[in-house]
């Protein structure tokens, strides 16, 4: 590595660890490479910055924040989770067992482990707490579980993957519904074996006529997902036509069949999509500009020719790449994360015969576990806000269930099968 290099990399490890924004970080950064080192005019940062924001994948994500952000204003959300736990909710640890199972319907509308950890984790963690669920545990099974909003499509990760890789879409979702499976089984079973030693009395086993009124009562909640990927691959619309598709659905069940939402919530609910849509534009513009820098020093090129080097297993690289990126996810926002490295690992995956659609799944899962792990986990935040406990007590409470997912990377990693069954079921090899 350079001097150069040396010093943008210094310069943007000081800027985070001073605390700047991590989109500021990214963008000064970036200007002052391509500015003092790379020798270009600064106004070409402009057309930078035009050309990040001039996708038209960018639309969907706007629409999955708009739709999330109308369930958790309405009673989609609630009736999600009553669902989950009229199904499950007898077992033992029924109700954590039902907050994963929310966790995975809300995670298949939004898209967002943020707005999933939110919605779902902001009601159900005093909701086990105060059923007598130990403290730790609830927090804990309640902050990770959220990273079905990235895994479960559709998922804003996998949107800004396929944008940069140029994947379908269509086909980088499917690789998601089969590890949010298994995460939600695994963290399930783990949820019943911990508590079925609790004597603590549980649920009685609901009737089958409570079981359909509950269902009856959420039908129009649970017809959402139904919508999406039933429209996505019949082909009625594409992705990018889904989210308005769902946010269309969304507005006309909360006002005019749930009537949860008022016509005067509207507005509030369109001014904050808009704050943290253009929270996320922001952060794609900051990379972008990094990124450029990226690309003008031939950085990727660089990379790849010295990994070829030193790996001649594409097993032994996919596992020194897990590391990083895990590592990377500890300090750095997915999105930002998912900008900049895809067009640095990109021109690996072909010179080690890896799937890009089993790679795309690897590096949202990866970074989503970021989520959940300090100093910048965004999830540990906002559990302990909601638990009124802090950074240490939440890490610790998220160790096993970590565990359980990093379990779920590594077998996925070297047994990609499962990842690629419905890509290769719908479109071939």
């Amino acid at each position: 590595m350079e001097t150069n290099e040396l010093l943008i990399l210094a310069l943007l490890l000081g800027a985070m660890a001073a605390t700047v924004p991590v989109f500021m970080a990214l963008f000064f950064t970036g200007l002052a490479g391509l500015t003092f080192i790379v020798g270009i005019d600064p106004q070409i940062v402009i057309e930078i910055l035009y050309r990040s924001m001039d996708k038209f994948a960018l639309i969907v994500v706007l629409f999955f924040v708009l739709c999330g952000n109308i369930m958790t204003t309405g009673s989609i959300v609630s009736k999600l989770i009553k669902t989950a736990d009229v199904l499950v909710g007898f077992l033992p640890g029924g109700l954590a067992i039902a907050g994963v199972l929310a966790c995975g319907f809300f995670g298949a509308i939004s898209g967002s482990t943020v707005a999933t950890v939110v919605a779902i984790g902001g009601f159900m963690i005093p909701a086990l707490i105060n059923h007598g669920y130990d403290e730790r545990f609830s927090i804990g099974i309640m902050t990770t579980a959220p990273i079905l909003g990235v895994i479960i499509p559709p998922s804003i990760a996998m949107i800004l993957y396929a944008m940069i890789t140029t994947d379908s879409l269509e086909a980088l979702f499917l690789t998601g519904f089969i590890p949010g499976f298994l995460i939600m089984a695994a963290m399930s079973l783990y949820a019943w074996w911990f508590c079925r030693r609790d004597q603590r009395p549980r649920q009685p086993r609901p009737t089958l006529r409570a079981v359909l009124a509950v269902l009856r009562e959420s039908i129009w909640a649970l017809l959402l997902p139904v919508i999406i990927f039933g429209g996505i691959y019949s082909g009625i619309f594409t992705a990018n036509e889904a989210a308005i598709v769902a946010c269309v659905y969304a507005f006309i069940v909360e006002l005019a069949i749930h009537r949860d939402m008022k016509l005067t919530d509207v507005r509030k609910v369109v001014v904050s999509s808009a704050i943290t849509s253009a929270t996320l534009l922001v952060i794609v513009a900051g990379a972008s500009v990094f990124g450029e820098y990226l690309t003008f020093e031939q950085i990727p090129d660089r990379i790849a020719r010295a990994a070829v080097a030193n790996f001649t297993s594409p097993w032994a690289f996919l596992l020194v790449v897990n590391v990083l990126l895990l590592c990377i996810g500890m300090f750095m926002d997915i999105i930002s994360a998912t900008i900049i490295l895809t067009p640095i690992f990109l021109p690996l995956l072909a010179r080690f015969g890896i799937d890009t659609l089993h790679f795309g799944l690897l590096m949202t899962l990866n970074l989503g576990i970021g989520y959940c792990t300090p100093p910048l986990g965004v999830s540990l935040f906002i559990s302990g806000t909601v638990a009124n406990r802090g950074m240490l007590y939440v890490a610790r409470a998220v160790m096993p269930f970590l565990l359980i997912q990093i379990a779920i990377l590594l077998l996925l990693t070297f047994w990609p099968d499962p990842v690629l069954l419905l890509p290769r079921l719908f479109y071939g090899s």
